[in-house]
């Protein structure tokens, strides 16, 4: 099954995408720039959002759906955000097809039903959704509104890769209003961990909490927080934002509230999401050359049971043991596959379930039978052991945690091994090339210093750490003073 796959070290690219494609994952669609999330990845897909949706649940929030249209007026009142996004909209102008006259069977664009304003598919909801909260909105009592949309988004791509960058993607967007500036910053901080804690405890992924350099911002936002994981090719991706709006929505849609000692203020507002984007972390983080590694919490499959015999009968016997550890395991919230295909040889079946990344393989056959045992072969680390059968149902809830938390750890590793401090421009160069990962520089806090230093070395500041110390230093490029170090990484 993993015959075929390149290597990551000669093409990681393209070890990524056959990766996606090979897995069961996604796939291009005729829509250039668009993809099909097939059933197995789409089944990662939807513990990634019921694990998320419980979270954001648990903080008060609730789930809402607002309308996939934005009229034109609506999209370019918030100036900073219009100009943000005007180069990847995708814009509705006419509402009907006809017959074409001159090719037969063919249809075209009636020109007599071009639309009186243009809709623009949405590449993001706040627009909309401050038109719509005007009409919420009257009092402090009305105050805070904890509303969360799952749904898709258009931003036109020209240069697509499955799930990192698409056309079209599936997302969620959160969209609070609140009292107080402070209410506002404490939600978009509290987002930010929600966002952070979900990557590391279910992608297993370590991630850097930090804050968006100005020119890296959201389009409308005063502040952007994010968090920052690092692939195995050295480079960072952006897994979640949280932005602290001000007042800009507000204001532009001219949302007020009537306050508790009797003064009208504009509310303040925070958006957040995360998208599909994370499955091409969840991917790029942990798998190896010879297929997906997932952590269990999100695996779709997280044991797979092989049957090794030879005749029906042993077949038979090997089902009923196999069909009571499945019980106990599914009792247990663990999900089982029983792969009993008799179109497949074992050895085909054990490189596909390792191409899918199931964490767990048990294989059973008519030796182990007479001896009470069973082979379990672990996909982190591909350690097989022999197990007595009947503490399976025990042992294995024990080994998925312990799997889970060594996925994480040794992406830890692997970002502490790759997270360097540089005090020169040469040496930052000099690891940028033969290293990667984040570096960490000062920097004097210029866009112009900021945009040369993407120019000529094509790495851009991921964030400015949350947790990061204040230290007197110079600008690597400048020689100008600086308080921070920062991230910087080339990215995706």
């Amino acid at each position: 099954m993993s015959k075929g796959l390149p290597k990551r070290s000669d093409d990681y690219s393209l070890w990524y995408n056959e990766l996606v494609k090979k897995a069961g994952l996604a796939e291009n669609s005729a829509v250039r720039g668009c993809m099909v999330i097939k059933p197995y990845g789409y089944a990662i897909w939807e513990k990634m959002q019921r694990q998320l949706d419980d979270m954001f649940k648990a903080t008060g929030h609730e789930n809402a759906y607002f309308p996939l249209f934005v009229p034109k007026s609506l999209f370019e009142a918030e100036e900073q955000n219009a100009e943000g996004f005007a180069k990847e909209c995708a814009v509705v102008t006419h509402y009907r097809l006809q017959n074409d006259p001159d090719k037969p069977g063919k249809l075209r664009v009636d020109p007599n039903a071009k639309l009186e304003e243009e809709l623009i598919v949405r590449p993001t909801s706040e627009a909309v959704i401050w038109n719509t909260y005007k009409g919420w909105i009257q009092s402090y009592r009305d105050l805070p509104i904890l509303v969360n949309q799952w749904a898709n988004v258009v931003r036109w791509e020209m240069r697509t890769r499955l799930f990192l960058r698409t056309a079209e993607f599936l997302w969620q967007e959160g969209h609070t209003a609140h009292a107080t500036a402070g209410e506002a910053v404490a939600e978009a901080e509290q987002m930010l961990e929600v966002y952070a804690t979900f990557a590391e405890q279910y992608i297993a992924l370590p991630v850097v909490r930090g804050v968006k350099t100005p020119s890296e911002r959201f389009a409308g936002a005063l502040d952007t927080y994010c968090i920052e994981g690092l692939m195995q090719d050295g480079k960072a991706l952006q897994a979640g934002t949280s932005h602290f709006l001000g007042q800009n929505f507000a204001k532009a849609f001219d949302v007020k509230f009537a306050t508790k000692d009797g003064g009208l203020e504009h509310v303040w507002g925070t958006s957040w999401g995360v998208s599909t984007r994370l499955m091409g972390a969840l991917v790029m983080a942990h798998s190896d050359d010879e297929g997906l590694v997932l952590p269990p919490k999100l695996a779709p499959i997280q044991v797979v049971i092989v049957p090794i015999y030879k005749g029906e009968e042993q077949l038979a016997q090997i089902t009923e043991k196999v069909n009571q550890l499945k019980r106990e395991l599914l009792a247990k919230g663990i999900s089982v596959k029983y792969d009993d295909r008799d179109t497949e040889r074992p050895g085909f079946k054990f490189a596909e379930w390792e191409l899918k990344g199931v964490p767990v393989r048990i294989a059973i056959g008519a030796r182990d039978l007479e001896n009470g045992t069973a082979e379990l072969a672990r996909r982190d680390t591909k350690e097989k052991s022999s197990q007595a059968f009947d503490s399976l149902a025990t042992y294995i809830p024990a080994l998925l945690d312990e799997i889970q938390e060594n996925i994480y750890n040794k992406a830890l590793a692997y970002r502490e091994a790759h997270t360097t401090k540089v005090d020169t421009y040469e040496e930052f160069k000099e690891v940028l090339e033969t290293k990667g990962g984040f570096v960490l520089a000062h920097w004097d806090g210029t866009a112009e210093t900021e945009e040369r230093i993407k120019e000529e070395t094509k790495a851009t500041i991921r964030c400015i750490g949350l947790d990061t110390p204040e230290e007197d230093g110079v600008d690597i490029l400048t020689g100008k003073p600086s308080k921070r170090r920062v991230y910087f990484a080339k990215a995706y």
